[in-house]
């Protein structure tokens, strides 16, 4: 698939601008923004290596927002080239 091919080359900085990017054009396809968002959890392949440029991402976008977040350090993701996974929880009125 071509998100999977776009992570030839990228580190994990532009990965996680990438899914943040599909995350709000996911959320504004059911009318949320990032201010609805109360939680993300980040999954990463190395905490030491990836925990800077994983949040200098989450705070571009959520820098008013400042959601419940939390960072994991995980042996491995589903793709070897991926460093960085982001869950994101949002609660918008029905």
């Amino acid at each position: 698939c071509a998100a999977m091919d776009a992570l030839d080359g990228t580190d994990t900085y532009e990965q996680a601008v990438s899914a943040l990017g599909i995350i709000t054009t996911a959320m504004s396809e059911v009318g949320a923004g990032s201010a609805d968002v109360v939680r993300t959890v980040i999954y990463v392949t190395d905490i030491d290596r990836d925990m800077q440029q994983v949040a200098r991402a989450h705070l571009e976008l959520f820098d008013d927002v400042r959601p419940v977040s939390t960072m994991v350090e995980v042996a491995k993701l589903v793709d070897p080239r991926m460093t960085v996974e982001i869950e994101v929880y949002a609660i918008i009125d029905a």
